[in-house]
């Protein structure tokens, strides 16, 4: 055996390991630096949320998990039919909702647009909507109004069991948390909006 395949095989000694309080620095670090960037990710990209009522059903239904992405508003505004995450805006907290309770609902009206909701049907700028993705007709009326400049008129699908603009208004567009991109979970129900 040569003196070099002898070096090769000998054990590390204890004394040349690294000391196991480093070894706990370094795992500690990596730890730190993981959750930094779970946050970031959570605050400024995007993040997962649950959907606790059937108010959007039949496009989500409870239980659904969905990814809500935060980076496209940053870069252009809402577009009609966006499915939009928000936290409750002024109105609703005093009718009781807290500050960090999400809601989720379909942009339907934008700002300077004038919504109406008759004869079972949502109209927009006078225009009857064709809306095949919602759970039913709406079974009540609402006289026109105009969308202000930074709000939203945002409805849910399921629009007889629905907390939406119907009943307390306009959303001002600084509530607006992301916009659905991505249902993962059931599994067989995954699906990508567009």
């Amino acid at each position: 055996m040569t003196p070099e395949s002898k070096a090769k095989t000998q054990d590390i000694t204890p004394s040349d390991a690294a000391p196991k309080w480093k070894v706990w620095w370094e795992n500690f670090q990596i730890l730190f630096v993981a959750l930094i960037l779970a946050l970031l990710v959570r605050s400024y990209i995007a993040e997962p949320r649950f959907i606790p009522s059937d108010s959007m059903v039949p496009t989500l239904q409870v239980g659904d998990r969905l990814v809500v992405e935060k980076v496209s508003y940053r870069l252009h505004p809402p577009e009609f039919g966006d499915i939009i995450v928000f936290d409750p805006p002024p109105q609703l907290q005093d009718l009781g909702y807290s500050k960090d309770q999400a809601f989720i609902k379909r942009i339907i009206g934008k700002p300077g647009q004038t919504v109406e909701v008759k004869l079972g049907k949502v109209f927009v700028e006078g225009q009857a909507l064709q809306e095949s993705y919602i759970a039913e007709s709406p079974k009540y009326t609402m006289l026109p109004a105009t969308v202000p400049e930074d709000s939203y008129f945002v409805m849910g699908d399921n629009r007889n069991n629905s907390n939406d603009s119907h009943v307390w208004g306009f959303l001002p567009k600084d509530f607006i948390l992301g916009r659905a991109w991505v249902r993962f979970y059931p599994f067989n129900r995954i699906r990508k909006f567009s």
